[in-house]
């Protein structure tokens, strides 16, 4: 009998001293498929920019199982684990998607373009249940509607269980769910201390370089400096709070530099060759 050790691939990544690698992921059935045995800790389903589909991503996540490598691994965990990218922004605070998604089963839920503080607070707290206020780890206070049938069979476990194991991590460090905020504008960049400082319960930090540039006047040009030191400025405040900070445009030509600079994990275009996925291990083995 499978025993319940980590779940999430990124948070294990993270936990053994390594970088996650990530990509982002169609929920077309082919697509899905073709993923199994690929080199990645976790894929983003990408619903942003594309239609909220709650039933093509439940289809989707059961695609991604595989019984043999359940059953070789000893472990109920997704050889790699599906997360979400849904369509609200941070302003938006709507916190039924983040619902819909973690009751099929996410293990991770990015929320785009958020800008301070409360919106990063709305963010935790719609991916936590409600508890009581002497319980451990309270705040951010959870809101998610409890629903948990299909992601605690999901997750292959009993619902004591799956409600011990559906929190935020590292705020609870038994949980299995990663809260991931998308900083990529002016005032993200400029709040992003006061929002790691105020708000617990941050998994890691993306960076949406695309949206970032256009804000700061040089649409999609990545190197620039003015862009480079905004993008230096989430990193080394990441770092201040010992939060993970994630890159969103990672090659075989960049990986390494992308490292030594701080990040802690990437979103790599799917390739045959895992070019950029093999020279991110060699280099974190250094």
């Amino acid at each position: 009998m499978p025993t319940i050790g980590r779940l999430n691939n990124m948070i294990r990544a993270w936990e053994e001293g390594r970088p996650a690698i990530a990509m982002f992921a169609r929920t077309e059935r082919q697509a899905v498929l073709d993923l199994q045995g690929a080199p990645y800790d976790g894929a983003i389903f990408e619903l942003e920019h594309g239609c909220w589909d709650p039933i093509a991503l439940q289809d989707a996540m059961q695609y991604m199982l595989n019984r043999r490598q359940i059953l070789t691994s000893a472990s109920f965990a997704p050889e790699i684990t599906p997360m979400v990218r849904i369509p609200a922004n941070g302003v938006e605070k709507n916190q039924f998607l983040a619902k819909q998604a973690l009751d099929r089963g996410v293990y991770g839920v990015v929320w785009p373009h958020i800008n301070n503080a409360e919106q990063a607070y709305n963010a935790v707290a719609s991916c936590r249940y409600a508890r009581q206020t002497d319980a451990p780890y309270y705040e951010p206070a959870g809101c998610r509607g409890d629903g948990p049938a299909t992601a605690s069979r999901y997750w292959g476990l009993t619902l004591p269980e799956y409600y011990k194991k559906a929190d935020v991590w590292p705020l609870n460090p038994e949980g299995e769910i990663l809260v991931i905020l998308m900083i990529e504008s002016v005032a993200g960049v400029e709040n992003i201390d006061d929002i790691l400082k105020n708000v617990p319960g941050i998994g890691a930090v993306l960076i949406g370089e695309g949206d970032l540039s256009q804000a700061l006047g040089h649409p999609r040009h990545y190197d620039h400096p003015v862009v480079h030191k905004a993008m230096m400025h989430v990193v080394e405040t990441c770092r201040k709070h010992n939060v993970k900070v994630g890159h969103p445009h990672v090659t075989s030509a960049n990986v390494e530099s992308i490292l030594a600079e701080g990040f802690n994990w990437m979103l790599s275009a799917p390739v045959r060759t895992y070019d950029a996925i093999k020279k991110a291990k060699e280099f974190s083995s250094k």
